[in-house]
């Protein structure tokens, strides 16, 4: 991640929120937002020219901590790829899941479904042998309503240029693809790294972006509101340190998915969701800290936020999206 910061430091020079205001309070908003997409384009394009110049890879492993924008990452991944003469196909690491009878249970008798042993793996790694024969595969999916793995009639066989990509929190672990030879694997660590200062003493942290982006995902797409966000929070970080942080190493590439713009932007939309936790809440603290972190930021404008191309990762998290989620 340190190519990552520098470029950030090269391209935006002063990284605080005086600087962010100055720029959204003098109409500026929408350069930022084209100015932060294309360094968005820009390590894409690297990353793509990186996996194009390496003979024999077959499949691209992408992992990250919640939040972080694998989804996006994985789509955009695929449309430059798809410049450099390959072929790439997006499966989700999610249709591998074992049926939920079958998920291990953690420390408190509740389904595990972090771990990796909640993945089908010697299945997963025969399938992709299969593929990296020639053969032609019926591909899973996955029904969480029901807890089970279903055959729908998705087959799929490879040919010359064909190139897998997944996407999933194990994706960097070794132990996910034991069968496939290393030379045949890309993998790329997507996260959030911001230099972003609020005065002197305070610096935005990854995981504050993490958590707006979830919180608005989770009330916008998945009927969850704030609170419930904050409150699993805590289990979400857990499991990340647990399955994603110790193999970051492994990666071949990183990705910094935050965007210059991001805290005027997500002020838009997290701002009245923190507001709506009572002050009872065991939420209550986080919410106020959060709050007390962006009162000083000046947010966008709704015509500003229209502005944010349909590829870009924080639609993920706010809507508008022109991918299929």
């Amino acid at each position: 991640m340190v190519k990552e910061m520098s470029m950030w430091r090269t391209v935006f020079r002063e990284n605080n929120v005086t600087s962010l205001n100055h720029a959204v309070a003098s109409g500026k908003a929408r350069y930022l937002v084209n100015l932060s997409e294309t360094l968005h384009d820009h390590r894409y394009a690297e990353i793509a020219n990186k996996i194009a110049e390496r003979p024999g890879v077959r499949l691209v492993l992408i992992a990250g901590p919640s939040s972080s924008g694998k989804t996006t990452s994985s789509k955009r991944l695929a449309l430059h790829m798809r410049v450099n003469g390959l072929n790439p196909i997006v499966i989700s690491l999610d249709d591998y899941f074992r049926n939920r009878v079958e998920t291990p249970l953690d420390e408190n008798g509740e389904y595990d479904f972090e771990c990796l042993e909640a993945l089908d793996v010697p299945f997963l790694n025969q399938q992709l042998e299969q593929l990296f024969s020639g053969q032609r595969v019926e591909i899973p999916k996955y029904d969480f309503a029901s807890g089970s793995r279903k055959f729908v009639g998705q087959f799929l066989q490879l040919t010359e240029n064909d190139v897998l990509i997944m996407e999933g929190i194990h994706g960097l672990n070794p132990a996910l693809t034991p069968q496939i030879p290393r030379d045949e694997k890309f993998q790329l660590y997507v996260s959030v790294l911001t230099p972003i200062s609020i005065d002197r003493e305070t610096r935005m942290q990854a995981q504050d972006y993490r958590l707006m982006r979830r919180m608005v995902r989770d009330n916008q797409f998945r009927g969850m509101t704030a609170e419930d966000t904050i409150l699993r929070w805590p289990s979400v970080r857990a499991g990340e340190e647990k399955h994603i942080l110790p193999f970051k190493k492994q990666a071949d590439a990183a990705f910094n998915s935050a965007l210059f713009y991001e805290i005027p932007m997500l002020k838009c939309y997290a701002e009245p969701l923190l507001q709506m936790i009572p002050s009872g809440s065991p939420a209550y603290g986080e919410a106020n800290r959060l709050l007390n972190l962006i009162r000083s930021v000046i947010a966008m404008t709704p015509v500003d936020v229209r502005h944010i191309p349909p590829t870009s990762i924080i639609r993920e998290f706010i809507g508008g999206s022109s991918f299929h989620y």
